[in-house]
Order: C-alpha cells, then sequence, then structure tokens
C-alpha cells in the first residue's frame, strides 16, 4: 500500500523555521500501531494523519489525529495547521474557507485567511500550583510563578532573556507528571515569547507549538488585560503567532511553508 505525505514547516514564513510536521491524507484509517509505527519512522514531534467525513448539514469534513514518535495526543496545533494547508492548498479538497476537524479535543475549526490559517481551539483552564520536586531539579533558573493547566505545567519568568537561558535536565524533566513544560515570559517585541520542553511526550525541546498557546492565552490575558496577542516561540528554529482569546476559545494564527511531498510504503 502506497500513502501520499507530505512535510510541511508550520508558524512560520521561511523554510526551515517554525515546527515541521508530518501531514498524511487517509481514506480509512489504518491500524493505530502501523500509524504510530510511521509518526516513529518519521521522528517528528508530530505526524497527523486524517480522513474525510460528511458533516451533519452534507458539507465535507475532516477527522484529525496525532502522533508523536511515542504516543497519541489529545491535541497539536502545529500539525492542524500544516494539515489545513495540506486540505486548503495540494489536495484542494476544502468546500470553503473554513474547515471542520473532529478530534480527541472536540470539533476543530480552521480558517483560511490569504497567507495565514487560524486555529480555533478551546481554550485552557489554569491554576497556581506547588512546583514539584522532579521540575524543581529540572531547571537552571527559578521561574517566578507556576501554574497547572489540562496537561503541561506553565512556568512564568521575569523577561526573554531568562526564557533563552533555560536549560533544563531532561533526565529529571521526563519524570514530571505531564504531557510538557511551557515556559513564558514578556517578549523584548511581541506581547509575550515561550519555549515548550516535552520529553514526556517524546521531544525534548518543540520548536513551536500551538496548543501550548490555549493555555499561554489564559494567562496573559489576565496578565495584560487584553484578548489579542502576538507572540513568539523562541526556540532555534522560532516561530511567530497571532492570538485572540474569544471567552471558552482562542483564535491562533500562522503561516506554513511546504518543503516536501513524498509517497511512503506500508506493506
Amino acid at each position: 500500500m502506497k500513502l501520499r505525505i507530505y512535510q510541511l514547516d508550520a508558524f512560520t514564513d521561511r523554510l526551515f523555521g517554525g515546527n515541521p510536521a508530518a501531514i498524511c491524507p487517509l481514506t480509512e484509517w489504518l491500524p493505530d500501531e502501523t500509524m504510530q509505527n510511521i509518526a516513529c519512522e518519521n521522528n517528528l514531534s508530530e505526524t497527523a494523519f486524517y480522513v474525510p467525513v460528511e458533516r451533519p448539514d452534507g458539507t465535507p469534513g475532516f477527522h484529525i489525529r496525532w502522533f508523536t514518535p511515542n504516543i497519541e495526543v489529545d491535541l497539536c496545533g502545529h500539525a492542524t495547521l500544516a494539515t489545513a494547508y495540506v486540505i486548503f492548498n495540494l489536495e484542494k479538497t476544502a468546500a470553503s474557507d473554513v474547515i471542520e476537524l473532529d478530534s480527541r479535543s472536540g470539533i476543530l475549526k480552521v480558517r483560511r485567511d490569504g497567507d495565514w490559517f487560524v486555529l480555533d481551539f478551546p481554550v485552557d483552564t489554569i491554576q497556581k500550583t506547588v512546583q514539584p520536586p522532579a521540575l524543581t531539579a529540572s531547571l537552571n533558573i527559578k521561574p517566578q510563578e507556576i501554574y497547572k493547566g489540562k496537561s503541561d505545567y506553565l512556568l512564568v519568568y521575569e523577561n526573554q532573556t531568562d526564557v533563552l537561558g533555560l536549560e533544563p535536565d531532561m533526565r529529571e524533566l521526563i519524570t514530571v507528571p505531564a504531557r510538557g513544560v511551557i515556559a513564558t515570559a514578556p517578549g523584548d517585541d511581541v506581547d509575550f515569547v515561550s519555549r515548550f520542553f516535552g520529553p514526556q511526550s517524546g521531544i525534548d525541546e518543540d520548536p513551536v507549538t500551538g496548543s501550548a498557546h490555549t493555555t499561554l492565552a489564559a494567562f496573559w490575558a489576565g496578565r495584560l488585560g487584553k484578548t489579542e496577542f502576538t507572540a513568539r516561540q523562541v526556540s532555534s528554529r522560532e516561530g511567530y503567532l497571532k492570538c485572540r482569546l474569544l471567552g471558552d476559545r482562542v483564535e491562533i494564527a500562522g503561516q506554513v511553508r511546504l518543503y516536501m511531498t513524498g509517497e511512503i510504503v506500508v506493506e
């Protein structure tokens, strides 16, 4: 069996920036083990698979699933952004400028807006918490505050320099009971910056983490007293995002660049 595969860089306007993701369009689901093996073989932070479905009103929709090299996850922003690019620009199977994707996190909408794609995700709920001992042991710079969202810890720092200076001990960090850890601070040229560490999910540092901005938007709305933000994830590849908080939803916008189209053979 031969399958189409695309590799794209998400949340960037330049090739070799942002966060790479592999996208596999399917007509029906493969066995979970096969999809996990493909994701492991790709060795990217995320591989997304999607199948077409018919919406209740008869219009085309899609069902999406995301896999790291190690596990299936509930939500992934950059691979959803890349999937939208594939559906709109490469497979050309969208019926309008808005698509809907069924997922383990509910219905996700993506809107095409010129060269930008706008994700509509559920906002995270966060609360202040005590720092787990393993997290304390893993950090070379102590945060000012710590919060816990649905799946990640959020560490708040004084400035962008502190976030850039983080060098976590991944052997300690991997034992923290969470999907990953977000570090954030006010940005030098944007509203806020962040980094995301997720050895628990198979990636030491994720280049750009769209789903983390469901947590970041909730935090910075309260801190800055506004609902629209510019954001930069300051990994070595770097990514730029625009966020807008809309009640219990958050819009996360970014651009995508196509790197590779190909075919994989699955026996």
